[in-house]
């Protein structure tokens, strides 16, 4: 199901060359129409383009006759943060991961809560430079578990973040996707094949959700998931965005459960965040406790095993138990570790039940901290 851009491609001066290269570094997922213009096959925009326009996403542009990606190798910035932040509650808990994200990007949510970097149109915000190597380098010399593409969604900068997963992987640094899941079916079998976790928005269980507040489509981001689920080996992990009056009903929130529990598994980790006023929406209230509390309880009615809250400090809602015996196997307090009862497997203490997730010998200790580093 394929929507056009909502917003023009826009028509600007050639990209500057990527670090260390003499040409602007060359994209994929891409075609010549009969009529001149390449359209981009990376999303479900199919932007279409002139000689010099960008698509929605502002990073992908054509030059001459090919398209280029204007933001491989420049980066928003990097930090080390706490992989339960992305947020990862099953993946490697209490590890740090080195995050950064570019800018642009190919949805436009009324609601978003990075618009200051996923919305720039600021080239010059991208200070930042560094070849994947040295990413994955400053990841294992800072100590960090994983690597994640984050901040603005990674979809965008492609053929970067896959360039940065080989370098990482080459290291035994492990790479993490936060992710709207927009993207069509052949970059996206590319883009999870060399991810090992993703936290994919399911911003809505509606489609005039999507439609009115994002420029974009329900259906491709339920592929998205179902294909990373089923398809790869990558670990899957849901974050919605709860948004007082647009997507908070209880019948909604069943809907959207429910669906999860029946076609992904009712193992795979639900997290309700909760929004705040800003950048187009500053009218609408943010979400209270309660709302948070209430999707939870619905949630695990429909038979999901794993369901956090998020944004918000609530112990409850950021705990993990196991779904056997009910033994509380990982205690949270925001982003720090406290009680960790799990084997070295992954296993339950009390009753050796399994906890699907990613798990070490041992929960890490980095906290909530976030470090902002430098790369090159």
């Amino acid at each position: 199901m394929n929507l056009r851009p909502m917003t023009k491609p826009v028509t600007s001066p050639l990209p500057e060359a990527s670090p260390g290269t003499d040409q602007p570094h060359p994209a994929r997922w891409w075609h010549a129409l009969a009529d001149g213009r390449l359209q981009c096959d990376l999303c479900p925009r199919d932007c279409k383009l002139h000689e010099g326009q960008r698509g929605a996403c502002f990073v992908r542009q054509r030059t001459g006759d090919t398209m280029v990606l204007t933001t491989h190798g420049r980066s928003s910035g990097f930090c080390i943060d706490p992989i339960e932040k992305k947020p990862l509650a099953h993946f490697h808990p209490g590890s740090s991961v080195l995050s950064f994200g570019t800018a642009g990007c190919n949805l436009a949510c009324k609601f978003c809560q990075n618009w200051d970097i996923s919305k720039s149109r600021d080239m010059d915000r991208l200070m930042d430079q560094a070849s994947p190597e040295q990413i994955a380098e400053a990841a294992s010399r800072h100590g960090c578990q994983s690597v994640a593409f984050t901040y603005n969604d990674p979809v965008i900068f492609a053929e970067y973040a896959l360039d940065v997963a080989d370098a990482c992987h080459a290291r035994g640094i492990q790479t993490v996707a936060v992710t709207a899941g927009y993207i069509h079916a052949a970059p996206r079998r590319e883009f999870f094949a060399k991810m090992d976790a993703a936290n994919v928005d399911l911003k809505a269980f509606s489609d005039d959700f999507y439609f009115r507040l994002t420029g974009s489509r329900l259906q491709p981001v339920l592929d998205t998931l179902l294909h990373v689920r089923h398809e790869s080996d990558c670990w899957l992990e849901i974050t919605t965005l709860l948004i007082p009056g647009q997507n908070d009903s209880s019948a909604e929130i069943e809907a959207l459960s429910r669906w999860v529990a029946t076609e992904l598994g009712p193992e795979v980790p639900l997290h309700f965040s909760a929004f705040h006023p800003d950048h187009k929406m500053p009218e609408v209230p943010a979400t209270p406790l309660a709302t948070l509390v209430r999707a939870r309880q619905i949630a695990r009615e429909q038979g999901l095993r794993h369901v956090y809250t998020g944004n918000v400090r609530h112990t409850e809602g950021d705990a993990t138990d196991c779904a056997a015996c009910g033994t509380r196997l990982i205690e949270r307090d925001w982003y720090a570790i406290g009680r960790y009862a799990l084997t070295p497997e992954g296993a339950c203490l009390s009753c050796d039940s399994a906890l699907a997730g990613r798990f070490g010998a041992q929960a890490g200790r980095f906290g909530r901290r976030r470090i902002p580093v430098a790369i090159a």
